[in-house]
């Protein structure tokens, strides 16, 4: 198993918890009676330092893809391979799923600790959240990188308790891990932060096309440990003409509507070249809205059984 440092946990400004190890890094928050906070954050301290351990243990196995049926026992890993059957169709490893399933794992520790009036884990952009009862949370949303390398915030959503959103995660090219597509980002709202983080994975995958804008390389050149082996992943995206962005774009939102259609997401926001693309304006329970702004060509083209609603960020 790799040696890994001691795992960090310190306090952040705004009641914020920081749980760092290896490659796992946490920021979460949670809202409710001081004692109620004081236990949740006490439960995902002891929780934290067991879990890299845990998935190191299992490493292979969650390396190997899903129809391979790979076996695990960890929880952790439970989440991540039940996260991923539903996709056992296509090429995709429990990996696609760690960061949420990780998120999930820890957020579940603290509502079992103590009755909360709202919480999230962020681990690395993919988050677990929970809601009680007449209780919102607004998440911003920054995947637009238009204007340089760093991505900004362009745009928000928001939940209650009753839209049913337990997880958002996002993918993409520019993202932390490997893509097989070129989307700069693709943000999904699932019922858990692993079914968001395998959902984003794959609809990220499928924004794609053949173009000498595009540069890839097998996976295991970049990183010979990579799970996707010698799949090719995208490394550099040059310039697109404005039909190759819109068929790119109607590839992943194909994917995305397909996966709303099988219940496994809510929501879904796409972007590429400073295009934004959202599959609705409300959830189809109508108790939770996406506001997804995009910059430059941002458009509202209407999907079946779905809208989809664009508006300019400042």
């Amino acid at each position: 198993m790799p040696a890994f440092a001691p795992p960090v946990i310190q306090e952040l400004a705004g009641a914020r918890l920081h749980l760092s190890q290896g490659p796992i890094d946490v920021v979460l928050k949670a809202w409710g009676p001081p004692e109620a906070v004081r236990a949740a954050y006490a439960a995902a301290c002891r929780r934290f330092p067991g879990i890299l351990p845990e998935l190191c243990e299992e490493l292979a196995m969650l390396r190997t893809p899903m129809d391979e049926h790979p076996s695990v026992a960890g929880p952790v890993a439970r989440r991540m391979v039940d996260a991923c059957q539903p996709h056992a169709g296509v090429f995709i490893t429990p990996m696609a799923a760690v960061a949420g399933a990780v998120a999930d794992e820890l957020l579940a520790h603290m509502t079992a600790a103590a009755p909360l009036w709202r919480a999230f884990v962020n681990d690395g952009g993919d988050i677990a959240v929970m809601l009680a009862p007449g209780h919102l949370l607004d998440i911003g949303v920054a995947g637009a990188y238009a204007r340089g390398p760093v991505p900004r915030l362009n745009g928000a959503v928001r939940l209650e308790a009753v839209s049913g959103i337990g997880g958002i995660a996002t993918s993409g090219a520019r993202g932390r891990s490997f893509s097989l597509g070129i989307a700069d980002a693709v943000t999904t709202l699932a019922p858990t932060a692993a079914a968001a983080d395998a959902a984003a994975t794959l609809v990220a995958n499928a924004v794609n096309l053949d173009s000498p804008a595009i540069l890839r390389r097998p996976a295991c050149e970049l990183d010979p440990d990579s799970d996707l082996r010698r799949r090719p992943v995208t490394v550099s995206v040059g310039a697109l003409t404005p039909a190759e962005v819109d068929a790119a774009l109607a590839a992943g939102l194909a994917q995305a509507l397909n996966f709303r259609q099988r219940g496994l997401i809510a929501e879904a926001a796409l972007m590429l070249a400073g295009l934004t693309r959202t599959l609705s304006e409300a959830f189809p329970t109508s108790h939770a809205r996406a506001q997804i702004a995009g910059g430059g060509r941002a458009r509202h083209r209407p999907l079946k059984d779905a809208r989809s609603t664009f508006r300019s960020s400042p």
